[in-house]
């Protein structure tokens, strides 16, 4: 895999709201820094939701993107799901918790789902578009930095996977907000989630 684009929004107010959102970004061209909190540039306006130490990046595979752009008859430009990291090759399909994702220094842990939400559904222009994408089943991927560092687009990206039980990221995703039994929970809680995440399933 190689890294296909590096993605930076700053904070806006979308049409027909009125709070401001980092969701709008576009690519880079020049090489960006990698901290504990993700892109250094990249707004991040509602924390309560959003950023955090274990959901620092958001990544989307390019063929998830090229089946979006299918499915929604236009192109896609880098950023227009308002991910950070766009990587060559990868379908999102196939990523669990605890995978990691190397960039040279740069080690990034896949952590959560990505969850639609109506500032998603607004960007896409779409009020639909969070139905369509739970139906879709191909959630972007939250990860978190276990090694920060430089990054450029065209770097080569090495993928490691979780040496415990694979704990897909779509399956978390289809099971989101869903009373789990109690063995699916405990196997879901065995993995390296994001705290918001296993707050949720803890919950459930």
């Amino acid at each position: 895999m190689k890294l296909a684009a590096i993605c930076l929004g700053r904070a806006e107010v979308l049409a027909g709201k009125s709070y401001k959102t980092g969701i709008k970004k576009s690519a880079r061209h020049a090489p960006v820094m990698v901290d504990a909190a993700g892109l250094v540039g990249d707004a991040v306006c509602n924390r309560k939701h959003h950023g955090g130490p274990d959901q620092a990046i958001l990544l989307e595979g390019s063929v998830t993107l090229d089946w979006w752009m299918r499915e929604l008859g236009r192109p896609l430009s880098p950023g227009s799901f308002g991910e950070n990291l766009v990587l060559e090759g990868l379908d999102n399909r196939d990523v669990a918790v605890g995978d990691r994702f190397v960039l040279k220094d740069v080690v990034l842990e896949a952590t959560a789902p990505r969850i639609p939400c109506a500032t998603f559904a607004a960007h896409m222009c779409d009020p639909r578009f969070v139905k369509r994408y739970t139906a879709a089943g191909r959630p972007g991927i939250y990860c978190r930095v276990i090694a920060g560092g430089m990054i450029a687009a065209g770097e080569a990206v090495n993928s490691e996977l979780h040496a415990g039980d694979r704990v897909g990221i779509a399956e978390l995703f289809g099971a989101y907000g869903r009373r789990l039994p109690e063995e699916q929970k405990q196997r879901f809680l065995a993995a390296p989630l994001a705290a918001r995440l296993r707050a949720k399933i803890l919950a459930s």
